[in-house]
This record gives C-alpha cells, structure tokens and sequence, in this order.
C-alpha cells in the first residue's frame, strides 16, 4: 500500500468444522446384491448452498443477519472477513481490536441452516465463505461478497466511559453492577440488550435493565461469587440503536471480582459491622442522619459503594438547600465514599462529637479518622452496604440501588429477560425486526 491510504481492520470469524457421521450400508438377504459405499457416492446428490445477503449488494443495513442455508447436505464451516472501509468508522478503534468483534453463528439441529449471532460493522466489505458435504462427504464451497451502509456523522452510537462502570482492569465488590453509558439515547432497547453479553466465571442468571434512554445496567440474580473474573463483550457494531443511528464498534469489559466485604448497620444502634469473606472483621462507631427532615434521614436498603474522595466539600447546596436556608451547611471532609446520588456518603466527620451515642448527621454516616481512612482504604467499588432501621427506603434507582428490586421485580422489567453468564449468548436477536 502506498500513499497516505488508512489501513484497513480485517476481521475473521466462523464456526469450526463439524464431523460428518456417515451409516454404514447394512447387508440384505437373499440373491440381493449389497449396495458398496462407491455406488453411494455416485448416487448422492451434491450439497447446494445459498448465502444471503446476496452476491454483489451494496448499502446492506448493518443490522441485517448473515443466513446460509445447505440444501441435500450439511453445513460444515461458515467464515466470515469484513474489511472495513470507511474511515470515519475506525474512529476510537483501538491498534488491534479484531478480537472484539469474532462473529459467531448459530446452526439449526440439522446443520442445514446457519445464522450470524451479531450484526456487522458499519462501512465495510464483507466476505462469506460456506462449506456443505453432502452424504458422500463431497463437499461444496461458495463463496459470496457484498457491502455495508455507513455509519452517517452524528448518528453513531458509541460508549460514554465517564457513565460505564467498572472498566477493564477494576476489582469490584460483589454487589458490582454493570452500568453501561452511551452518548446518544437509545430507543431500539431490546435489539441493544440482545448485543451485550456477560460472561462469569461462575455461572450466574443475570438481566439488563434500562435507567434511562443512556444507560443500561445488568444486575445478577445475587451477588457476584467472590474471586473471579467476569467480561463484559458489548456487540454494537451494526446494532440500530435507534432509526438510522447505528454502533460503530465492539467493546469488551473485563474486571474481577474480589473478596466479598458487605457492611451492616442498623441506625439507632450506631455502629457499623465489617464483614469479610463470611467473617466479621471489625465494629466501626458511626453517627447517621438526624432524621429531621426525609432529606436528612439515612436511607434504610442495600446500597452499593459507588465514587470516593481523599478530600471533598460538603454542600447542601448541591442538594437545593439555599445558603441562607438555617439548614443550610458547606464543611471539608476527608475519606468520602458515596453511597447514594442523594447525597449520602461514608466520610469522616471528626467535627461530630456524637459518633458511637446520637444520630446527628444531615444524613451521611459520619466516621472518625482512623475509622474513615481504613473504609477508604480497604473497600472497593461495588462492595455493600445494608441499612436497616430508618423509614425512608433507598430507591432503587438512587446511585446504585438496584439490589432494592427483588430478582422477579427486575427481570419483569428486562425487555429479553434471563441472561445466564455461562457464555451461551443472549436472550434475543440484535438483528432488526423483519431482516
């Protein structure tokens, strides 16, 4: 290649070969003469394949599904290249991210009829390559070329990092969601649900649900199994996010699951439990909510450990509490760890001469020093906190608040509904409707 021409992304995937089983010929009785294994060969008929989209297309909507179908035989290998050609769709395409876009398929029970598990890349030049055998185990080769639609500028869906968590690389706590961000809304929510699979070490059931147009969140069963790894592989590329708005890219998550820490407090008892792996680790004394107002009363639930801060401002400002309001505050902390976008944190509070006898806080659990350091210090994102004794409920859509859903409550709520991380696929089709 010569010039200033950008590289191609070549991408490669397919099924791997599938062993033919072919019946022996049994004997007849009799003056019959035995039918030989040649003369079955002479007599079956080739396999016949057809491939669609078709040979030669252009402007394929990305979306569609690659079909083969084998007829007077059985598919043996589908392997499918795409070329990206479009410029504008390698953009943010990281040096070598073949990997994350391996198109699988799946074959019907007669091996007759194969269909592609993800959509294709915006922009691109693809090439189907099929093999069927037909009884003899003669097989039969085609090969089929047609192109993609471009992605059109300003409608192509991607990530929006600073709204997805964890990221690849992050040890999490057991109660951990996956919260996945996108730049623009999503009205085709069941296609994008059905492109992104979860994958554990640890078989879990889990479900996606949707917080808002931008944001999709999957929430096992349970908490996550302690001490594994989990992947995050999110077909985009070629999804309809909504009309005419298409994913550019495929991305992968990968993050481990640690230890299980889960804090317990009830309120009036003022004091925290530490629990590790099972085992308590330590009684931490805590001063909550004053519960004079709802605002200013701890929310009772499970809450998930979400952003931390070595040093941050405290204003009830941020909460609509005017300045001149009596209840009005604004007071540096240290070792701050949200656990709710309402305003509730972990944090050290060493102004607060009633921590481990009174309750009152303007509803964060204030922490001495020492106390406040080693909860910065030893948790991570994603480990629990379960809050009793209030009479305001943590809502489930408050920071991460989504163990207040029961498992039937939020697999109602999923428009594909049971995913198991078992590596089996997702519960629906990314493909559009009708393709």
């Amino acid at each position: 290649m010569t010039g200033n021409t950008t590289p191609a992304v070549t991408r490669r995937f397919g099924i791997g070969l599938m062993a033919l089983a072919l019946a022996a010929t049994a004997c007849t009785p009799g003056d019959a003469e035995p039918q030989s294994s040649e003369d079955s060969a002479v007599d079956a008929d080739p396999a016949a394949l057809t491939i669609t989209p078709g040979d030669g297309g252009t402007g394929v909507a990305p979306n569609s599904p690659i079909r083969v179908r084998a007829e007077s035989g059985v598919i043996t290998d589908v392997q499918v290249e795409q070329t990206v050609v479009s410029e504008a769709s390698l953009t943010g395409t990281e040096e070598d991210g073949s990997h994350l876009l391996d198109m699988t398929g799946t074959l019907n029970e007669g091996e007759t009829e194969w269909v592609s598990d993800w959509t294709l890349a915006p922009g691109s030049e693809v090439v189907v390559t099929a093999t069927a055998a037909n009884a003899a185990g003669e097989e039969t080769e085609l090969v089929q070329q047609f192109s993609t639609l471009d992605a059109t500028p300003g409608q192509r869906l991607e990530l929006d990092t600073y709204t997805t968590f964890p990221s690849s690389g992050d040890t999490v706590g057991v109660g951990m969601p996956v919260v996945v961000g996108f730049d623009l809304p999503v009205t085709n929510k069941e296609q994008v649900e059905s492109a992104m699979e979860v994958t554990a070490d640890q078989e879990i059931a889990g479900a996606w649900n949707w917080v808002s147009d931008q944001q999709a969140v999957f929430r096992p069963e349970e908490y996550w199994e302690p001490h594994q790894n989990v992947t995050v592989d999110l077909h985009l590329a070629g999804v309809e996010a909504s009309e005419g708005v298409y994913g550019v890219r495929d991305y992968q998550i990968d993050f481990e699951v640690g230890r299980e820490l889960i804090l317990t407090m009830n309120v009036p008892d003022h004091e925290m439990a530490v629990n590790i792996d099972g085992e308590q680790d330590r009684v931490i004394e805590v001063s909550n909510g004053n519960g004079s107002s709802r605002m200013y009363t701890t929310t009772t639930g499970t809450h998930v450990l979400m952003e931390r801060y070595e040093q941050l401002t405290m204003d009830s400002a941020t909460l609509g509490v005017p300045a001149d309001s009596p209840d009005a505050y604004r007071v540096d902390v240290q070792y701050a760890v949200r656990t709710s976008s309402s305003g509730e944190f972990l944090h050290e509070a060493s102004y607060n001469g009633n921590i481990g006898s009174a309750n009152t806080s303007h509803g964060c659990t204030n922490l001495r020093m020492e106390d406040a350091r080693w909860i910065f210090e030893n948790t991570l994102m994603g480990d629990v906190l379960e809050t009793t004794g209030t009479d305001r409920d943590l809502e489930w859509n408050n920071g991460w608040g989504y163990w207040q859903m029961s498992w039937d409550e939020w697999l109602e709520a999923s428009l594909t509904g049971e995913q198991t991380t078992d590596g089996s696929g997702t519960s629906g089709s990314p493909h559009g409707e009708g393709l």
